[in-house]
């Protein structure tokens, strides 16, 4: 049902109007009527109808002024006017209120029914319109903690890819490059930087607590991304658009973390809350952040801990280019030696631009990386051998370096050796695998083997082993046994004397009818058939 106001001073045009109502609408519309400007402002700050019929001219404040005043707290409501007269003016200041229908006096059944008609049209719109909102939100209200925890425990498994947080990102509308975590540890007491009974706590936490305590956050920190309950923890990530935190920003955070501990303590049965931040990173470097909140929070008993504030976080000169350094490691990480030269080009070239009298420093940070960058390369796990005595030139290499253009040229050659290692030695360790896999099918491929034989030669599991070989060679490994069975089968079916029952044998199949089916399915024809044909 919805409501309607009809205003005019004539009470016989207001009888004639809730009479239409009635008579047509039955059962859709409560009623109300108003006889002058005032009664009708009054009338609608109680009533909150949906639909007015205002009269424009009326005693004292006229219909003009009353839709203009009615507007302010009613901002959805339909108006259509009624006047005797014709008035330009007045017909444009009502399509400024953004009336629906401007009517004039006198007016016939008709006009009214349709009117009222193209109202309820536009109400019932505006309903569905309300109730898709709310379902769209309920149901988001359910995916967004979805996608917020997948998001948090991606960043502090550092299990994502660059895809994976960019689409991350999209979905729950970070526009920054940077961020930093939030650890609430809780538990019955604190004892000195310990809660206690972490482990009761948690399932208090996951069962009762948990959406009390993300309200809070959410209420004090708008742009907080919140994850599950792990432990006796909640992760949290904020994003950030600077690579450096402001001091009075870290103070805001502070402050409202304290009043958030407090807030969760008494929402939630008098457990104790206690919150560790960790410093600005990189989005994908969010692991680090993380850690050092937990860092923070064990190197004091406070409620809250911020690493800035501690002995514990790496701390860089105001103009240290720590993103460069990040990029320049993350994609020598991922063996991509284009870009990892690129970054340290730009390292190097930084350390010319403000230290270039500082000679040794500038030495010292070249073999810092080389060394770092190799030591990566070792870690990568792609088959690189360390080699003790493989790097006893570097010293004198780079302090005895003529220039600095030569000693950059050292340096960036060092870089992209090590990426390009990387990303070899995983390609060449997916190739000798391969390889060796394709020699032991050529050596075993007259007997009976299965996935998970070859699986265990190369001691691998048989899904990633499948995985593999699907990757490398575009087919499964039955497939390609098969395959390399039937033209075993071909080249045996040239010799006369040998049988079908003696090649199945030998390729690997002790059932005849099965290796008949297999090798028709391959070739179109029965092994008899195409021994036959290759006989003639």
């Amino acid at each position: 049902m919805y409501r309607i106001m009809l205003t005019d001073d004539e009470g016989i045009v207001l009888n004639s109007l809730t009479f239409l109502v009635e008579k047509n609408f039955e059962g859709q519309f409560e009623i109300e009527t108003a006889k002058s400007g005032r009664a009708a402002i009054e009338t609608a700050e109680h009533f909150r109808p949906d639909v007015i019929f205002m009269d424009i001219q009326m005693p004292g404040i006229n219909g003009i002024d009353a839709m203009r005043e009615i507007r302010e707290f009613l901002p959805g409501v339909i108006f259509i006017v009624l006047t005797a007269y014709d008035k330009f003016d007045y017909a444009k200041e009502a399509i400024n209120l953004g009336v629906m229908e401007y009517i004039n006096k006198p007016f016939n059944q008709q006009a009214i029914v349709d009117v009222i008609n193209q109202a309820v049209k536009e109400l019932d719109l505006r309903r569905e319109k309300r109730r898709n909102e709310l379902r769209t939100k309920e149901r988001l209200e359910t995916v967004v903690p979805i996608i917020e925890n997948g998001f948090v425990f991606s960043l502090i498994l550092h299990e994502h890819f660059e895809e994976d947080i960019s689409n991350y990102k999209n979905l729950l509308g970070i526009e920054a490059e940077y961020g930093f975590m939030m650890v609430i540890v809780f538990g019955d007491s604190q004892q000195d930087n310990y809660m206690t009974n972490n482990i009761g706590s948690s399932i208090r936490a996951q069962t009762t607590y948990y959406s009390k305590v993300r309200e809070i956050l959410k209420e004090t920190f708008p742009d907080v991304i919140v994850g599950n309950v792990t432990s006796n923890k909640i992760p949290a990530f904020f994003p950030y658009d600077e690579s450096v935190m402001k001091y009075r920003d870290r103070e805001d955070i502070i402050e409202k973390s304290r009043v958030a501990a407090r807030a969760m303590r008494a929402a939630t049965d008098d457990t104790h809350y206690r919150i560790g931040i960790g410093g600005v990173v990189r989005i994908a470097d969010s692991v680090n952040s993380y850690e050092d909140a937990i860092k923070a929070l064990y190197s004091t008993n406070g409620s809250v801990a911020h690493v800035d504030d501690l002995p514990i976080a790496v701390s860089y000169e105001s103009n240290y280019p720590i993103d460069i350094e990040d990029k320049l490691f993350d994609y020598l990480g991922k063996g991509n030696a284009d870009e990892a030269v690129v970054y340290a080009s730009k390292f190097f070239d930084w350390m010319l631009d403000t230290s270039k009298d500082d000679v040794m420093s500038i030495r010292l940070k070249a073999l810092e990386y080389v060394l770092r960058a190799e030591s990566d390369m070792y870690r990568s796990g792609t088959g690189t051998i360390y080699r003790f005595g493989s790097r006893t030139t570097y010293l004198n290499d780079v302090m005895t370096s003529p220039t600095m253009d030569a000693l950059k040229t050292w340096y960036l050659d060092k870089i992209r050796t090590a990426a390009e290692n990387i990303n070899k030695g995983s390609v060449d360790h997916t190739h000798h695998l391969i390889k060796k896999a394709l020699e032991y099918i050529e050596e075993n491929y007259s007997k009976d083997i299965s996935l998970d034989d070859i699986s265990k030669e190369l001691n691998l599991s048989t899904y990633y082993f499948s995985k593999l070989f699907k990757e490398e060679k575009g087919e499964n490994f039955v497939e390609y046994l098969t395959e390399r069975r039937v033209e075993r089968a071909k080249e045996l079916m040239k010799d006369p004397s040998r049988s079908i029952k003696e090649i199945s044998s030998e390729c690997g199949y002790s059932d005849p009818n099965y290796f008949s089916r297999i090798f028709k399915k391959n070739t179109g024809m029965t092994p008899t058939e195409y021994k036959d044909k290759v006989e003639n």
